[in-house]
């Protein structure tokens, strides 16, 4: 089984309140809850190194397919099994498919957009606040398409209503984590939910997880991308 560890590969551990680290890294000082079991922390800039390929990578993408969209940038260097990448490439690729299938969205600004406010959400803010990354990043994505402001009417009520319905499913699949399960989980709710709202029909196919070997806390069957529920 593959270790968390992004400097020694142990295991990580959970703390119950923020402690001051340093990041084995950059050096830089902060609070967090999470290290590894001999004690290194990684900061989520350092965790999250090449992100910024990510618009670029979007930019030259012609799929219609979130999903698609998605695991390819899974495949790419920056990108680890668990993380807070995932909070932007969410949003990433939902964007990158809705401009592919029709919509109205300059794609460049609105991924940097995407940038910004996704790397904004820490990692282990699934545990911690009761809120997957992954599920508010598409959220997100529904605000910037909408440009939705904390003034907005419709547009406030969209996004919200997005990120519920991802969180929603999330939820109902269960712990412990998974960066990959809940960000196909978040985009299988977000192409209906454009559909109808939005009347911009992304593509759709259910993924076939192709990195439950590295995940210590896969759920195997459980998970509704196992290759054992086709």
């Amino acid at each position: 089984m593959n270790e968390e560890c992004l400097i020694c590969k142990a295991p990580l551990e959970y703390l119950n309140m923020d402690v001051e680290m340093e990041c084995a890294i950059c050096h830089r000082k902060e609070q967090s809850k999470t290290r590894c079991v001999n004690g290194h922390y990684v900061c989520s800039s350092c965790h999250t190194a090449g992100i910024d390929v990510i618009v670029s990578f979007c930019l030259s993408e012609r799929s219609k397919n979130p999903a698609e969209i998605l695991n390819r940038m899974m495949r790419l260097p920056f990108c680890h099994m668990h993380g807070p990448e995932h909070h932007v490439m969410v949003g990433a690729a939902l964007l990158t498919a809705y401009k592919n299938a029709g919509g109205k969205v300059s794609l460049q600004d609105a991924l940097s957009e995407m940038v910004n406010r996704g790397r904004q959400v820490p990692g282990g803010a699934c545990g911690f606040w009761g809120a997957c990354g992954a599920g508010l990043s598409s959220g997100m994505f529904i605000s910037i398409i909408t440009g939705s402001t904390p003034l907005a009417g419709e547009a406030f009520s969209l996004s919200h209503r997005m990120t519920a319905g991802a969180l929603a499913a999330i939820g109902e699949v269960g712990g412990p984590r998974c960066c990959k399960r809940d960000s196909y989980l978040s985009i299988q709710q977000a192409v209906p939910f454009v559909k109808e709202h939005l009347k911009i029909e992304m593509e759709w196919e259910k993924p076939v997880c192709e990195f439950s070997a590295g995940n210590n806390q896969c759920l195997g069957k459980r998970c509704p991308f196992s290759k054992a529920n086709p």
